[in-house]
């Protein structure tokens, strides 16, 4: 049977007593008569679940549908050694996402209290219960079960879509990470665009990381970084004789990445007749090394990336168009630095620790005018540009926090002339950020996942932003200020064998 708040009733395998929301609790005792009775003096704003035996309980609990649960310890069992309470306590604790269980008995002994708390329990109640007492413990103990599902659910999403070395919350960011996790366990050929700094090597050796070919070797090549005499013979090879002074024979850049994945940079860079042997090893999947007419198979996973617009230099006859299909049934351009501003502090700080421990310095972190500055700039050079002004920045500083001072002229004289500027547009846009993550917390009761999730931005990231803009939590704030009022209430201690 199924008592409500309303008086009203209905059948179902446990008895759902009073509902709302937030404070689902799932009480376990073997009166029957106890479950109605506690549901009338908790009150509203209680879900309130009354199981009789133990064992009915697991299920439950292994679904989540109890935040906090509430244990008679006192059990009756025909075999004197067992306790059946005390051994759904241990398979409660044991869950990935474990409820708090607050236990309650007759038996005051600190022995029973520390055997409970030893099994897993978050609090223990001595008989007659204090309601008001119990009412704050129910409250604390779902405010930390709800944190910690809050953690476990935002680390599955972080999980899920952290690639090594990517780093940022940005939307074109989650883009990029999204696709590499998308092709990574394909053989298909990507082409990577963007300018010069984004990272493409970066994003090319994440896909070969999370591929099954992690194990086997990443063999990288510019295209730009030999004359164009020598880049066939680094790329296939030669054998002894070749020519004159291949005195012995060589393996190619293919052959080194056997089983692997090789990633061919500035591809828009290769001459014509260059163009078209390394269409011809794509097409059939085979190779000969220089001076060799034996074809050799080739099990390689090809990744390529360009700075340049293959499209237009297929216009201008620069580029062959049959290999530009062949290189891009998957392409994906990476985001300039200046299009993922939010992503600058969070780059700064990883190349700021790297670079204290490489220079062993004793920095802790960056002034206002220094990040100021950091997001201001046009960053032609990108994350690579970013990562040199870091290092020599760190290199040069004298102080605990990289300042202004530390800057290099550009940016510096940049830093320099928007001091004008920090004093009405950027506290104009921290007011509006400041007011915006309030507006969210208010309305998600403080729950930061969701509001995060409203917001379309990391939990990591809006915690940061809470603590950069020094805001207030008003909600929790809020919501701790009810727990005098419950502290205040009055009634007659009561027990499961105080029936009425």
């Amino acid at each position: 049977m199924t008592w409500r708040a309303d008086g009203t009733s209905r059948s179902r395998g446990g008895r759902l007593l009073y509902r709302n929301q937030s404070k689902r609790v799932l009480l376990i005792d073997h009166d029957e008569a106890f479950g109605p009775l506690l549901g009338e003096v908790l009150g509203e704003g209680f879900i309130l679940t009354h199981l009789l035996k133990p064992a009915e309980a697991v299920p439950v609990l292994e679904k989540e549908e109890a935040d906090v649960v509430l244990l008679n310890w006192d059990f009756p069992d025909p075999d004197a050694a067992k306790n059946p309470a005390r051994d759904l306590l241990k398979v409660a604790s044991a869950l990935p996402t474990a409820p708090a269980v607050i236990v309650f008995s007759w038996d005051a002994a600190r022995k029973t209290a520390m055997e409970a708390t030893r099994c897993g329990a978050a609090d223990f109640f001595a008989q007659p219960l204090l309601i008001p007492e119990l009412r704050v413990a129910i409250d604390r103990a779902q405010q930390r079960v709800a944190l910690a599902r809050e953690l476990t659910a935002a680390q599955r999403v972080i999980a899920g879509k952290y690639v090594e070395g990517l780093l940022g919350n940005s939307k074109p960011m989650d883009r990029v990470r999204e696709l590499v996790h998308k092709v990574a366990n394909v053989l298909t050929t990507v082409l990577i665009t963007g300018e010069s700094g984004t990272g493409k090597e970066v994003v090319a050796h994440a896909i070969h990381q999370l591929s099954l070919r992690a194990k086997k070797p990443f063999v990288a090549f510019s295209a730009c970084a030999l004359p164009e005499s020598l880049i066939e013979d680094e790329l296939f090879g030669h054998e002894k004789g070749a020519y004159t002074g291949a005195t012995q024979l060589r393996r190619g850049r293919f052959e080194e990445a056997q089983g692997g994945t090789i990633f061919l940079d500035e591809i828009g860079d290769l001459a014509l007749p260059l163009q078209a042997k390394l269409l011809r090893v794509l097409q059939e999947r085979k190779m000969e090394r220089l001076g060799s007419n034996t074809p050799i198979p080739l099990d390689v996973r090809v990744i390529c990336a360009t700075n340049r617009n293959l499209e237009k230099m297929i216009q201008e006859g620069t580029f062959r168009q049959d290999l530009y299909f062949r290189i891009s049934p998957i392409k994906t351009e990476l985001p300039a630095l200046r299009e993922r501003v939010d992503d600058i502090a969070v780059l700064a700080d990883h190349f700021l620790r790297a670079f204290v421990l490489t220079h062993q310095k004793s920095l802790r972190g960056f002034t206002p005018g220094y990040l100021s500055a950091l997001a201001g700039y046009n960053w032609p050079g990108n994350v690579r540009q970013l990562q040199n002004v870091i290092e020599s920045s760190v290199v040069l500083a004298d102080g605990m926090r990289l300042g202004v001072e530390d800057l290099p002229p550009e940016l510096g004289r940049m830093a320099a002339s928007s001091e004008i500027v920090k004093g009405s547009f950027h506290e104009s846009v921290k007011s509006f950020k400041r007011e915006i993550i309030r507006s969210a917390l208010r309305v998600h009761n403080g729950n930061k996942l969701k509001a995060a999730q409203e917001l379309q931005i990391s939990r990591c990231y809006l915690h940061r932003l809470v603590n950069l803009l020094s805001i207030e939590e008003e909600v929790a704030l809020e919501q701790n200020a009810g727990v005098e009022d419950d502290l205040a209430l009055t009634g007659e201690p009561i027990d499961s064998k105080r029936i009425q």
